[in-house]
């Protein structure tokens, strides 16, 4: 999440994962005990529900993120 205002950590702990505001800084926060499988699908819908500036991401950046926006997780 370098190209955008968002700070990514892996934290342990018993919580939902997804985004928050921690100290009016922007972080999204990932359970770090979460499989390989769960990350991928946290960080997901963590980019479906944040606001990104499309057009500060690099071409292949704005090419992935329009990609990951449109996919639909099955649980």
């Amino acid at each position: 999440m370098a190209e955008t205002d968002f700070a990514l950590r892996y934290e342990r702990g018993n919580f939902k994962s997804g985004y928050c505001l921690l100290n009016s800084k922007k972080v999204a926060i990932v359970n770090k005990y979460f499989t390989p499988e769960g990350k991928i699908n946290c960080l997901i819908e963590i980019i479906k529900t944040i606001e990104i500036n499309q057009e500060g991401l690099s071409p292949k950046n704005q090419s992935l993120f329009l990609e990951l926006s449109q996919i639909e997780l099955k649980l």
